[in-house]
């Protein structure tokens, strides 16, 4: 197991403990606000509660107004529209809502979604023939198209116009669009700028409901759906994204679409929805129609709307995630016995690894478990049409896609965000192309930057752990970028009467205490090496969640404990 850095966050105390004065809560869910940008009294106000009042006006965005209009205009002249959206969650998510939404007034309307394999991400010249050779008027982009300049002048030039809906940093060229929806546009007034692509098609059939008075509850049909993309595509869950997370996860809950009704119960869930939920158990399924076989299929269950059909399609979803995880976990294992022979000969300060026979659906999965295992930014790629293709994932200090960037002379294609990216290159590339991503790596980011950290938010002592504190605590959520879980850190912990124990050879099941604090349980997944430092005899220090555990009908407080050290004199 990598041994994590602990680092505690800096916290304005002056700030905190107006907050305290102002709030008169634990001063501990003070700092918590306070590293989280709340300060003041009003913006705790706001954040606790939270109401669809919040939301951004859409016309704020650039573009939207002329959007809007062009698409009330093919409607009124009957033209064909194709909606047009990536493969992923965001992506399949986007182009149910927009395509439900106006199907619901428009018959002439059709969905593309790219094949992985066979087109790869974002707009393709298939997609774009296929607009051409099927006449269609107008095509709406979703959750890409910002750096599809080319292909949407091929589609200009025959007669088609586009929309572009998108949510990623614009190129030094800019489509020929009719309009662009990006918050992200340097001359964009839109007050927030971390929508998804899911987010962005919201606003869209906001504004169009708006502008052409359509029944209000025909929008709010598609917020769990939007909540699903924001916790998928990990973007910031702050301001509006934070508002639809909330807004999103009050449907599912309440009444749910009938797709995340069927995904509900073909992974036996029998609980309340939370983000995690979204993000582990919802998000993989989805993905793994694209990953495995025909991202249409997840559309397609999106746009179900009877529960038969639902079921269905979320029963193949889970088919293809069950494919998807024996595929990872030998592609897994392959990647770790690579890296392990690698290592032996050389030590690298960023990972890439390569199989010509690996499933170009699971590498940036791949990617991403190869990071526990060693801590530095990490590629695994692939053969799949005759390129190098596959996925890079990043650590904190390294912004991959300014990374790849410098590499771009050896890259035939590449696009993602500071922590995921993917890109493609020539089998000749791969070698230079290995050994100057890792000298840039180096120039990046030191060497004492190549080890874990725990991030700790504020310091807890056991007595103080009650039920007002957790009813307070709760109102955290949702988490997810920019408003984590909170990591609580206590000291001078003790093991209860020797009754902490192994469970299943990985893991420590806690029960601890604190001078002049009652026992917890707790639970330490993958902690079972520190075990001894547990039963020593000796206080030892914690890092962990708090969380409840409902068992036989009865919830209780427990901690998941993240990581152990002994205590300091």
């Amino acid at each position: 197991m990598l041994q994590k850095k602990w680092l505690s966050q800096e916290v304005d105390l002056q700030h905190a403990n107006q907050l305290h004065a102002d709030l008169r809560i634990h001063k501990s869910l003070c700092a918590l606000l306070v590293s989280r940008g709340i300060v003041t009294y009003d913006q705790a106000r706001k954040f606790f509660r939270t109401s669809s009042s919040d939301l951004v006006d859409p016309f704020l965005m650039k573009g939207m107004m002329l959007a809007v209009n062009r698409i009330q205009e093919a409607i009124s002249r009957q033209e064909k529209i194709l909606i047009y959206g990536d493969y992923d969650v965001d992506g399949t998510t986007s182009v149910a809502v927009a395509y439900s939404f106006f199907k619901r007034i428009h018959p002439y309307i059709e969905y593309y979604i790219p094949h992985r394999f066979s087109e790869g991400y974002g707009v393709s010249e298939k997609g774009i023939q296929y607009a051409i050779d099927h006449e269609f008027k107008l095509i709406i982009t979703l959750d890409c198209g910002i750096k599809s300049a080319s292909l949407i002048s091929k589609a200009k030039n025959h007669g088609i116009d586009t929309i572009v809906c998108d949510h990623h940093l614009p190129g030094d060229e800019i489509p020929e669009a009719i309009a662009i929806l990006n918050p992200k546009q340097a001359d964009c007034n839109y007050p927030y700028k971390e929508l998804c692509g899911c987010g962005i098609a919201y606003k869209l059939i906001s504004a169009y409901a708006k502008k052409f008075q359509v029944n209000e509850n025909h929008v709010d049909d598609y917020l769990d759906l939007v909540a699903t993309a924001i916790a998928a595509d990990i973007v910031p869950i702050t301001d509006e994204n934070r508002t639809l997370c909330v807004l999103g996860l009050q449907k599912a809950n309440s009444n749910p679409s009938i797709p995340l009704s069927a995904l509900k119960q073909i992974s036996d869930m029998n609980k309340e929805f939370t983000i995690s939920d979204l993000v582990f158990i919802i998000a993989p399924r989805v993905n793994a129609a694209g990953r495995m076989d025909d991202a249409r299929k997840a559309v397609e269950l999106f746009i179900a709307d009877n529960d038969a059909e639902a079921i269905s399609l979320a029963a193949q979803l889970q088919e293809d995630n069950n494919d998807r995880r024996d595929i990872d976990k030998s592609t897994t294992a392959e990647a770790i016995d690579q890296l392990a022979f690698h290592e032996t000969n050389q030590i690298d300060h960023a990972t890439v690894v390569y199989q010509s026979h690996w499933h170009k659906g699971v590498v940036g999965i791949v990617a991403s478990r190869l990071i526990d295992y060693r801590y530095c930014p990490t590629i695994v790629l692939t053969l799949s049409n005759g390129k190098i293709t596959g996925s890079a994932r990043s650590i904190k200090g390294f912004n991959m896609f300014e990374g790849l960037n410098q590499c771009s002379d050896y890259l035939e294609n590449y696009g993602g965000h500071y922590y995921a990216a993917g890109l493609t290159m020539r089998e000749e590339n791969l070698l230079p192309f290995t050994k100057h991503f890792n000298e840039v790596v180096k120039q990046t980011i030191p060497s004492d930057m190549l080890q874990p950290s725990i991030d700790i938010d504020t310091e807890l002592d056991l007595k103080d752990l009650t039920d007002s504190y957790m009813n307070i605590l709760k109102q955290f959520a949702p988490h997810g970028p920019e408003n984590m879980r909170p990591i609580f850190k206590a000291k001078k912990v003790m093991d209860y009467q020797s009754l902490s124990s192994i469970v299943k050879e990985k893991h420590i099941r806690f029960v601890i205490f604190q001078p002049g604090s009652k026992t917890i349980n707790g639970i330490g997944f993958g902690l079972v090496d520190k075990f001894d430092l547990v039963k020593s005899g000796n206080p030892f220090d914690i890092l962990f969640h708090i969380e409840e555990n409902l068992f036989n009908g009865r919830t209780s407080l427990q901690l998941k404990v993240l990581d152990i050290r002994a205590s300091e004199s």
